[in-house]
């Protein structure tokens, strides 16, 4: 059974204020294929990079925690990306070798 919105906002906050690091030093999107966003176009390092992602029931809840990340909390992304199929969203710690 997938998370509510607020179980999948509170599950990324959750992993960007363990790590200690601000959040503008993340990068939040939406994706159908979230691993290969992160791990293929965004370079994330799988073993020792910092991410997290979760699977919504619409590409509008989606879309709506991809808001409230980057609008609301400052991160970094852009709201209005992925496709109509974009369920997934994905949060990683920018470093020197992501792009961005």
């Amino acid at each position: 059974m997938l998370k509510g919105k607020q179980e999948i906002i509170d599950d990324i906050n959750g992993h960007i204020t363990k790590s200690g690091f601000p959040y503008g030093s993340w990068y939040v999107g939406i994706s159908k294929d979230a691993r290969d966003r992160l791990f293929s176009d965004h370079k994330v390092n799988e073993k020792d990079g910092r991410w997290i992602y979760r699977q919504t029931s619409s590409t509008q809840i989606a879309r709506e925690i991809e808001d409230y990340f980057v609008n609301t909390l400052n991160t970094d992304g852009g709201p209005g990306g992925g496709d109509e199929d974009a369920d997934i969203v994905y949060a990683y710690k920018k470093e020197n070798y992501t792009n961005p």
